[in-house]
């Protein structure tokens, strides 16, 4: 078998006629090398909101894995519309949706995970085309039903597709020209990295980074598939998120990344007994809802304060959830806000570089900005704030750190 090498490209990549031309240009590269590639696409921009409202139109709450049968016809209409394209430019190929690899996933409709892939399958299938065009996003479950793999999903299924045919690399291209030191929509003084770790990468995804989805990142990081992150519309390198090595170590953060989608919950006057924090973590568990950051505050009297924030989406929920564990927890009040962003310094080289926090203290505090809430990792260091100093934050931690 040939090399194989495996190319993704997001909605914007896709989202017509001239754009797939372009997408077809970066496919031919490798074919020229006489290499095998795949091909993996999402659905073209803006199509799986389409989708999504139109559901709310026929359900105001939709059965999810009926959701799954709609959204997950977008990206069958790209690697159709490719495949016809590529076809008349007289390249071998077919698409292949995520049922007939088969992609098997969970039942967790929605936001599935990747059990496993027939890669032999696909082997079998490159023998007799250069280019299969695999529809990503897209899985099936041990029931036989068609899951996806959460917002993003089709840098999973990429990057899941090179770890099962042990490629090196698995190629991201996308509208921008690879990972950036920050949002340079926000900073003017962001920078693209030429590299970036799996772990630096998996903690910029989480804390708000659209450019890779979190989980492909952890399927790349375990599996060891580098990913390249690059422009669909630029041949200039991207970013390569890859094994850390001593040059990352050096510096001491390498970006400054910002969530906007946090809302917080306190719970007043909780009973400070052995079993409480469980009785409140464990239903939100339960519900599927996703806890970020958590504070206790010392016991005064028997009882202390809670706070954790949650996605804003999720906060009605919480927020229900917690009213009806009222006499099972025993707090006096229930307080929320919604005008909440986190923003976050990362960096590997934190691990050997002491007063990072120190640092973005004395900065905040220099532009008046409070910190409601901190947490850390090895590297990583967040603080919630007022969502109106978000820009404010980014630039000036970007500035201190990045310069």
């Amino acid at each position: 078998m040939k090399n194989i090498v495996v190319q993704k490209f997001g909605g914007t990549s896709v989202r017509n006629l001239e754009c797939m031309r372009q997408v077809l240009n970066n496919v031919r590269r490798p074919l020229a090398n006489g290499d095998k590639v795949i091909v993996v696409l999402s659905a073209m921009a803006g199509e799986t909101n389409r989708l999504i409202a139109l559901s709310k139109q026929w359900s105001p709450t939709p059965d999810a894995a009926e959701m799954d049968s709609l959204v997950s016809t977008g990206e069958q209409i790209s690697v159709a519309l490719f495949a016809m394209m590529a076809k008349d430019e007289g390249i071998k190929c077919r698409s292949v949706l995520g049922f007939q690899i088969p992609i098997v996933s969970d039942s967790s409709y929605g936001k599935a995970r990747i059990e496993s892939i027939d890669s032999e399958k696909l082997v079998g299938m490159l023998e007799e085309y250069d280019v299969l065009v695999v529809a990503g996003f897209q899985g099936i479950d041990s029931l036989g039903r068609i899951t996806t793999l959460g917002r993003g999903g089709s840098d999973t299924s990429a990057v899941a597709v090179a770890a099962a045919l042990k490629a090196e690399m698995c190629e991201i291209y996308t509208d921008v020209p690879g990972v950036f030191t920050t949002d340079p929509n926000i900073c003017a003084e962001a920078r693209k990295l030429d590299r970036i770790s799996y772990d630096e990468m998996l903690e910029m995804a989480s804390m708000g980074a659209k450019v890779l989805q979190i989980r492909s990142v952890e399927f790349a990081k375990k599996y060891n598939v580098a990913v390249h992150v690059r422009s669909t519309f630029s041949d200039e390198p991207g970013t390569i998120v890859t094994q850390e090595d001593k040059v990352m170590e050096a510096v001491q953060v390498s970006g400054v990344a910002y969530d906007k989608d946090q809302a917080q919950v306190t719970l007043v006057g909780v009973i400070d007994e052995p079993g409480v924090c469980a009785s409140i973590f464990t239903p939100i568990a339960e519900q599927k809802i996703l806890v970020d950051m958590i504070v206790q505050n010392p016991s005064k009297e028997g009882r202390t304060d809670i706070t954790f924030t949650v996605t804003r989406a999720d906060l009605d929920a919480t927020l229900k959830l917690m009213e009806g564990l009222k006499a099972e927890i025993g707090y006096k009040a229930l307080l929320s806000d919604k005008n909440v962003s986190k923003v976050s310094v990362i960096g590997v080289g934190m691990r050997n570089h002491s007063g990072v926090a120190a640092q973005a203290f004395r900065a905040m505090r220099d532009e008046n900005i409070n910190i409601l809430m901190i947490s850390t990792s090895e590297i990583k260091l967040s603080c919630l704030i007022e969502d109106k100093y978000t820009e404010l934050a980014v630039r000036t931690l970007h500035q201190v750190f990045v310069g």
